[in-house]
């Protein structure tokens, strides 16, 4: 299926490893230009290779996406680099599950404020592309841990802001041509993640997760990926405000 991506341009925020870096290669096989950063510098330049290798436009940075001054900046030189910018992936996490203070604020700084910094670094450019196009995207990578809780863990709240804010955001902007959607996996593995990671050091609580599922397994990232990148795309193009969640059915959540 054609996505009608060809030579549309989007930045991905922690696009270097998991489902960041399935998204990039996604776009980039639907002949789109790719930005991606992410702390890692040597992952970055190999990311960017690999995509440039695909043969579309690729370029990246390290960027600390806490730092809105360095992360607004960089979007505004990949606009400048690549000529647009007509899709926003906000998929970097802090991933801390803590209910201490230092949590909240650790999940609030990189995960809300983070897509907040992006998506005003590169509103202007999504407004022209959608004035030129019809079609802008921002897509934000959530959790469906926003909508369970087993303990005051800050991570699950903090997930459960960003789905709101993206559909304030969605009705707001829809007038510009920008679509605002939410991607809210269940529980993904790939190597180096936190589920491998638990795998090693705590292979009861794996087992437990895995059991949990009914399909008796977790998500790849590419299958995260799919999902964010159709939502992206003008074959979504009446799609806006929705928060898709993608979780094997892992949760026992009605979507009315």
């Amino acid at each position: 299926m054609d996505l009608g991506l060809k030579g549309r341009n989007a930045v991905v925020l922690g696009g270097t490893r998991g489902i960041g870096r399935a998204i990039a290669d996604t776009l980039a096989g639907e002949g789109a230009g790719v930005a991606v950063c992410a702390r890692n510098a040597d992952q970055v330049a190999g990311s960017v290779a690999e995509l440039q290798a695909m043969g579309v436009k690729a370029t990246g940075a390290s960027v600390d996406i806490t730092d809105a001054t360095a992360l607004k900046s960089w979007i505004a030189d990949v606009a400048r680099q690549l000529g647009s910018v007509d899709m926003l992936f906000s998929n970097a996490g802090a991933m801390a599950q803590g209910g201490d203070p230092a949590s909240w604020e650790q999940n609030f700084r990189l995960d809300v404020l983070g897509a907040v910094n992006a998506f005003e670094a590169a509103r202007p450019s999504l407004e022209a592309s959608g004035e030129k196009t019809g079609d802008a995207a921002f897509i934000i990578i959530s959790s469906i841990s926003a909508a369970q809780a087993d303990s005051a863990s800050s991570y699950g709240p903090i997930k459960a802001a960003l789905i709101h804010m993206a559909k304030g955001l969605a009705r707001q902007y829809a007038g510009k041509k920008i679509r605002v959607n939410v991607v809210s996996p269940g529980t993904v593995y790939f190597r180096g993640g936190i589920w491998n990671m638990v795998e090693q050091n705590m292979p009861k609580r794996y087992q437990d997760a895995l059991a949990r599922n009914p399909t008796g397994r977790m998500a790849t990232p590419q299958e995260i990926a799919n999902a964010a990148v159709f939502l992206a795309s003008p074959a979504s193009s009446f799609t806006t405000g929705s928060n898709l969640v993608v979780d094997g059915a892992i949760s026992n959540r009605v979507n009315f």
